[in-house]
């Protein structure tokens, strides 16, 4: 038997340990786009951009860790075309890998903007390569412009006051992050933002980049050019599967699968991390969710299937964003209900608890409170109602 693991990052990575750490003992080869050995993305956004960063990234494991695995790793080598029938994937080298078993784990594309690609200093934020070509342009960047307000572009803004340029966000929506968090809370953080000398512009329309070779500025629907010599596109991204798109495996916002990630309709082939959109076990729903901790649970379920193991149960989302100083964590999906519990600001400590419509917690934003979040980690787990939800705020100031 063997297991062919498309992507080197994270989901792909700790797949092959949750194999192994479980008694897999056959070969597990991976297949990774990125020349480098496997790295961890969160420090792409944080450390790294910082005047005393590395240009290193941050190794997943160390080589000892690595060479215990005893996997064959192929880096620098991307996919091209998978034949699910013939069971085997084309490399763009040519080279072809048989396989018993299918893990694929590309992660996502980060989007961009028409004209992107016609000037210099504009960029992403979604490898090594990226973090570090951008610490290089803050060093000498006086106008920086970040296009979107969610969790990479905010990360990007803060890194970026520490060095000696101005910095301005520019978001579509009137309120950063309403969609995710509701206004209340999406305008408070982006008073973070504010009080750390960023200027965010709100309901604002990219028109256009202006320049000729290098980026100098960013044009507005409404007649506005901002003056740019960096710009950071952070807008999302979308699956990366266009290399599947010959291979008849069903693709909808990421590849569809079941509650134990095997890709509908495909014998012993399963999807991990941000490319799958898969039945979560705790919602009972179709999800695809681009969270670190989402690609080591999704690593663990796909083990147990392999071996014939007792399935992990499925965990409440998390996430967590660093800015400024302090630590944004979000557990469970604010989004499905509103904000029931609002305390404190984000300098002072944020919790926002949000409800859905029969009063059963959802999902909760926590700053700089890390017991406070496990409180609000159980609530949702165990679907607790609001109104019981005891969490000691009875003297903290509300918002």
């Amino acid at each position: 038997m063997s297991i062919l693991i498309i992507g080197a990052s994270v989901a792909g990575i700790r797949t092959a340990q949750a194999l192994r750490m479980q008694g897999y003992k056959d070969a597990i080869t991976v297949v990774g786009e990125e020349v480098h050995q496997p790295y961890d993305k969160p420090p792409l956004s944080k450390e790294m951009l910082l005047p005393d960063g590395t240009d290193q990234p941050v190794p997943l494991l160390s080589e000892a860790e690595l060479e215990a695995l005893d996997i064959q790793m192929h880096l620098g080598t991307r996919a091209v075309a998978l034949d699910a029938d013939a069971r085997v994937v084309t490399t763009d080298n040519g080279t072809t890998f048989p396989f018993d078993d299918l893990v694929i784990a590309t992660g996502v594309t980060p989007r961009t903007l028409p004209g992107a690609d016609a000037l210099t200093g504009i960029h992403t934020l979604r490898n090594a390569e990226d973090a570090v070509a951008l610490r290089a342009g803050l060093t000498s960047a006086q106008d920086v412009v970040v296009i979107g307000a969610g969790f990479i572009g905010a990360e990007f803004a803060s890194a970026a006051r520490a060095y000696s340029t101005r910095v301005t966000i520019i978001e579509t929506q009137q309120v950063p992050l309403t969609h995710v968090l509701g206004a209340e809370v999406g305008a408070e953080l982006a008073r973070l933002h504010e009080v750390n000398g960023v200027t965010v512009h709100t309901g604002a329309q990219f028109s256009h980049f202006v320049g000729e070779g290098h980026v100098s500025g960013v044009a507005l629907e409404d007649g506005r050019v901002l003056p740019a010599d960096l710009v950071v596109v952070g807008i999302g991204a979308t699956p990366a599967t266009e290399w599947l798109v010959s291979s008849g495996l069903p693709i909808t916002n990421g590849l569809e699968c079941d509650a134990s990630l095997h890709v509908l309709g495909a014998d012993r082939i399963f999807a991990a991390g941000d490319v799958a959109r898969w039945t979560h076990g705790f919602y009972g729903s179709d999800l695809r969710i681009e969270h670190w901790t989402n690609a080591n649970e999704h690593a663990g379920i796909i083990a147990a299937d392999v071996m014939g193991t007792s399935v992990p149960q499925a965990q409440v989302p998390y996430v967590w964003s660093d800015q400024y100083g302090h630590r944004i964590q979000i557990v469970g999906r604010p989004g499905d209900g509103t904000v029931a519990i609002s305390h404190g600001t984000v300098e002072s400590g944020l919790v926002a608890v949000y409800a859905d419509e029969a009063g059963v917690v959802t999902g909760a934003l926590v700053v700089d409170d890390p017991r406070m979040l496990m409180k609000c980690r159980k609530a949702v787990t165990k679907r607790v109602a609001v109104a019981d939800l005891d969490l000691g705020l009875a003297n903290i100031p509300p918002v």
